[in-house]
């Protein structure tokens, strides 16, 4: 069982996690199948400076699927043992299930504060990720 959290704009992927008012947690069973979905609003935005990278570690996330996310995000994450990866779009339920199928990697895209640099669909990093972590 793994839980994967998504920033969430309606039924879409939020294309810069810290614009999200919403989080996605999907909660897999063991035969890495979604069992559950859970939605988590955030008030004041959940950026790097938020606490939601301990609030997700709290809930037993292990996985960040999103589409852009700077560095100091990256490493909030990463000080919370929650795997990141960046370069995702379109219907989170999509996401997560391709994510799930090892179609999807980190794109290695970092966000900057002078423009965002968002990757657009699956990620092209390499290292291969299934249900079987």
């Amino acid at each position: 069982m793994i839980k994967i959290a998504v920033p969430t704009k309606g039924n879409m992927v939020e294309s810069h996690f810290g614009h999200c008012e919403t989080y996605t947690i999907f909660t897999t069973d063991k035969d890495c199948k979604i069992a559950e979905t859970e939605p988590l609003s955030v008030t004041g935005g959940g950026g790097c400076k938020s606490d939601i990278a301990p609030v997700l570690k709290s809930k037993g996330v292990s996985v960040m699927l999103a589409g852009g996310m700077g560095e100091g995000a990256i490493s909030v994450f990463e000080n919370e043992n929650i795997e990141v990866v960046r370069g995702c779009s379109g219907n989170i339920t999509d996401v997560v299930l391709s994510y799930l199928k090892g179609e999807i990697t980190d794109s290695g895209v970092i966000c900057t504060e002078q423009g965002s640099q968002h990757g657009k669909g699956k990620g092209h990093s390499e290292g291969e990720h299934s249900c079987k972590h």
